[in-house]
C-alpha cells in the first residue's frame, strides 16, 4: 500500500457496471461459458505482457465447480477490474496483475461469492481495496493507514478470523466454568463428607 492507486469510487463503479460476460458461468468440463485463462491471457496481452498459455491453463485449471467455480468466477470480475483505464495507463506489470488476480480470488472465493462483489456495496469496497493491497497501491487520497484500517473494517476473512476467534474463546470460558463448577460441587462434598 506504499503507492497511491486510482480513486476508489471509479473502481467500486466499475465494478456496479460489470457486464454480464464477466459473470457468467466459468468453464469447467464441459459446463459454463467463459474460459478464464483465454480472459486473463487476453488481459495481460493488453498489458503488453507475452502470455504464455499453458502456465495460465495450469493456474486457472478446474475439475470440480463446487471447489473451483467461485475463484473462478472471482478471477473474471478481478480481470474486468483489472482492465480499468488507470490500470492499463499506469502500465502495470503483468505478473503483478496475475499476481494479484490469482491471490485475491483464492483468499477471497471461500468467504464470498463473486456475485455478491457486484451486487453488495461492502462487498464490492473490499474486492477493490483487497486487489490495491495485493499491487502495494492504496486508493488516492488516503493515507497508508486510513487503507489499512479500512481493508481491515470490511474484510470478510477478517470478520471470519475474530468470529471464530470469539467462538473459541466463549468455548475456553463455558470448559473453565464447567470445571468451576464441577471442583465447587466436589468441594461441597467432601465437606459434606467430613460433617
Amino acid at each position: 500500500m506504499q503507492n497511491e492507486g486510482p480513486p476508489l469510487e471509479s473502481l467500486l463503479h466499475r465494478l456496479t457496471d460489470t457486464p454480464e460476460d464477466f459473470l457468467a458461468e466459468p468453464r469447467i468440463g464441459a459446463a459454463g461459458r467463459v474460459h478464464v485463462a483465454a480472459v486473463v491471457g487476453d488481459y495481460l496481452a493488453q498489458l503488453g505482457a507475452g502470455p504464455d498459455p499453458e502456465r495460465l491453463s495450469r493456474i486457472f485449471q478446474a475439475t470440480d465447480p463446487k471447489t473451483s467455480g467461485n475463484r473462478l468466477s472471482v478471477a473474471l470480475l478481478l480481470t474486468w477490474l483489472l482492465s480499468d483505464s488507470w490500470f492499463l495507463e499506469q502500465q502495470t506489470s503483468g505478473d503483478a496483475a496475475l499476481e494479484a488476480i490469482v491471490e485475491t480470488s483464492t483468499q477471497l472465493a471461500p468467504h464470498v461469492a463473486a456475485r455478491r462483489f457486484v451486487a453488495d456495496p461492502d462487498r464490492r469496497e473490499e474486492l477493490a481495496r483487497f486487489t490495491l493491497a495485493r499491487l502495494n497501491l492504496r486508493p488516492a487520497g488516503e493515507s497508508i493507514a486510513q487503507s489499512q484500517d479500512r481493508l481491515t473494517t470490511i474484510s470478510t476473512a477478517e470478520r471470519t478470523r475474530v468470529m471464530q476467534a470469539a467462538r473459541v474463546a466463549e468455548e475456553r470460558a463455558r470448559a473453565i466454568r464447567e470445571q468451576l463448577a464441577k471442583q465447587a460441587a466436589h468441594e461441597s462434598a467432601d465437606k459434606f463428607t467430613r460433617e
